[in-house]
């Protein structure tokens, strides 16, 4: 190991990146943009895109409008509906990539198997699928929330003899034709891939644990004319951009002030459910019993129509075991099936399994999150320096684009790289005190916000019942917070006697 005299090597790379998803590639495409080209991009599947690369189930779209949902830099005049599907969304993510030349720097099919702080050098050493180990000055983890699927705790899952898959990994060899079909989960995926399959299956069982609630989805075709209107005058999709962002923004005032401004939005939820659903019996048992905002807010136009089909069952009672021949319901009832689709969701508080990032001390970051995952403005955490995460703790949004937040912490990420390169910086850490009061607050403002006082139990809470997935604030506020990199709240360590740092690594190093 070097003592603190010694001169030390530069690393591989300036910047590592882990993940290249809409967060991954913002990152890659300004980090290029501000002159740093001496960084590395690893994607452990084989193309970028992350969750709209791996989330193929039919159906799937996302439920934020397309000229939201897209870099405000990189505008999509060629979006074909409203609300894109996942196609598109991928293919977008895939022009960009290509746009601005980031291939060369990415390692498809490559994962971080280990990341380790070096205290001695300040770097992070990493140890990839692909046998190479690599160091970087600064890691960047952009890994998503929604990245690693849940699973109900339901004894004897593992016994199923028949197709069983999470919707996040479509089983698309599998033909549902004929077949009987269980679903468990009633989230934003069952509701888009529910209506797709239901003509298909013989049978299909939804078991819903909560019914959710679900609002008429305003999506359309949009028209070539409209089409060529954003080609020849950008200036017109930037104010449908702004004006888009500005009424999701007003949404803000229900979800984190006052809850009782979303009784407006939960009458169209009970009109909607009234004139898709007349049979009294399944109207009710599709009525929510928590206030809208609690747990996600659903889009469909489909959803409740597919549930009336002659082949379709709503199953309410509780799911007791799992079979080797289907599922048994608390009522001792068992429906026996072919295949188990799981629509459950993410763990959305557990994007890193153990042994995978070790900070200061060799701690493992789940340790450090061992009563929940908490970061100073959802992008550092103490103990691990000169790490940054994007969309980390509490950056999730009930009422707006996650692409929004993503750009709000690239400058904040950039201007602490800057400062570590130009002030000659071993390491840039932030300070316990600073993470604790930041977090103090953001739970002092959670206690007034629907998924505090909505009375339901969703995917928002940790473990213990800490909501470590929201931010509870305007999606403007949170951009202003992040408006520049805040050296105060940090540890800022001066590098010893190290070597000048390597000339830049040009495109195709990786």
């Amino acid at each position: 190991m070097p003592t603190p005299h010694a001169s030390v090597p530069p690393p591989d790379y300036e910047v590592a990146i882990i993940g290249a998803g809409f967060a991954g590639l913002c990152v890659a495409i300004k980090l290029k943009q501000a002159g740093v080209r001496s960084f590395v991009v690893f994607e452990t599947e084989e193309e970028v895109g992350g969750t709209w690369y791996v989330n193929t189930y039919p159906g799937c779209a996302c439920d934020i409008p397309s000229n939201l949902y897209s870099y405000s830099f990189e505008p999509n005049p060629g979006w074909t509906r409203a609300y894109p599907p996942q196609p598109e969304i991928w293919e977008y993510l895939r022009g960009c990539a290509n746009k601005h030349g980031l291939y060369p720097y990415i390692r498809l099919g490559t994962r971080v198997e280990r990341a380790l702080y070096d205290e001695d050098t300040g770097y992070w050493r990493l140890a990839a699928s692909d046998g190479r180990l690599v160091t970087a000055r600064v890691l960047v983890g952009a890994m998503g929330g929604l990245s690693v699927p849940s699973y109900p705790d339901i004894p004897g899952r593992e016994r199923f003899a028949g197709a069983s898959f999470h919707s996040q990994r479509w089983d698309h060899d599998f033909a549902l034709a004929g077949k009987r079909v269980a679903v468990i989960g009633t989230g934003a995926s069952a509701i888009q891939f529910v209506p797709e399959i239901a003509p298909e299956a013989a049978r299909l069982h939804l078991f819903q644990r909560t019914a959710p609630w679900v609002l008429p989805r305003p999506d359309r075709a949009i028209t070539a004319g409209e089409q060529r209107a954003f080609r020849r005058a950008p200036i017109a999709q930037r104010l449908v951009r702004g004006v888009t962002y500005l009424l999701h923004e007003l949404r803000a005032l229900g979800f984190v002030l006052r809850p009782q401004l979303l009784e407006a939005a939960s009458r169209i939820g009970r009109s909607h459910l009234k004139q898709q659903v007349p049979d009294p019996t399944l109207r009710a048992a599709l009525t929510p019993g928590y206030t809208m905002g609690c747990k996600r807010i659903l889009l469909s136009n489909d959803y409740y129509p597919a549930l009336q089909r002659d082949n379709v069952e709503l199953v309410t009672a509780g799911i007791r075991e799992i079979t080797e021949r289907g599922l048994i319901t608390a009522d001792g009832r068992e429906r026996e099936v072919d295949a188990i689709i799981y629509g459950t969701g993410f763990r959305a508080f557990e994007p890193l399994p153990r042994g995978t990032v070790f900070g200061r001390d060799g701690v493992d970051i789940v340790d450090a999150w061992a009563g929940g995952p908490e970061a100073y403005k959802g992008t550092t955490v103490a103990g691990f320096p000169n790490m940054f995460i994007m969309t980390g703790p509490n950056t999730g949004l009930g009422h707006n684009s996650m692409v929004y937040i993503i750009e709000s912490q690239v400058p904040y990420i950039l201007g602490a790289i800057k400062m570590i390169q130009r002030g000659g910086l071993k390491s840039v850490e932030v300070r316990e005190g600073a993470q604790r009061r930041y977090n103090a607050w953001l739970q002092r403002r959670m206690r007034r916000t629907v998924w505090t006082t909505g009375g339901c139990t969703s995917w928002y809470l940790g473990e213990q019942g800490k909501n470590v997935t929201l931010y509870p604030g305007f999606t403007f506020g949170f951009r202003r917070m992040l408006r520049r990199f805040d050296a105060a709240a940090y540890e800022l360590t001066p590098r010893a006697a190290q070597a000048a740092p390597r000339e830049r690594r040009r495109a195709g190093a990786a």
